[in-house]
């Protein structure tokens, strides 16, 4: 946070909030990420272990006709939680999905925190190996797995 509480800009356009039921957790949704403005908002933040853990409050926006929250929903925030999870490893760099892999195991609503959490499974020079699972309420909802690329920012 900067000196007079206003939400502090981090590393890849990463807002970390300073008030609010989210504040001391940092987000791409306050306009570092325009889908995911609209879709989120998503945020991430360092367990006491150094891992990422990853969560969304569900709301009605987020559910399908069938009244679960929209798979398409899980897998958005399953690609947000894919950086959160690796975004120690990136230190600062830029990096893009270059492959994402995700399984549906159970049916998500309105009833609680949708939670992320995952590893590092491994780094290169130019891309990171990351695997994760999206609960609510301790319940799997989806198993994801994906590969970050590194990439040069855009001048």
């Amino acid at each position: 946070m900067n000196g007079d509480g206003k939400p502090q800009t981090t590393w890849s356009g990463g807002v970390t909030l300073a008030e609010g039921p989210f504040a001391g957790w940092t987000t791409w949704s306050q306009g570092g990420d325009p889908y995911e403005t609209i879709i989120g908002p998503f945020y991430f933040k360092n367990d006491a272990g150094g891992r990422a853990h990853c969560v969304f409050e569900p709301k009605p926006h987020h559910l399908n006709g069938g009244e679960s929250i929209h798979g398409g929903c899980l897998m958005s925030f399953a690609d947000f939680s894919l950086f959160g999870i690796a975004h120690n490893t990136l230190a600062g760099a830029h990096a893009v999905t270059l492959t994402f892999n995700s399984e549906f195991v159970g049916a998500g609503d309105l009833d609680g925190m949708v939670e992320a959490r995952g590893e590092v499974i491994r780094e290169t020079r130019s891309v990171i190996f990351v695997r994760g699972i999206v609960t609510q309420a301790e319940r799997p909802l989806l198993s994801f797995s994906g590969t970050l690329k590194k990439i040069a920012r855009r001048q």
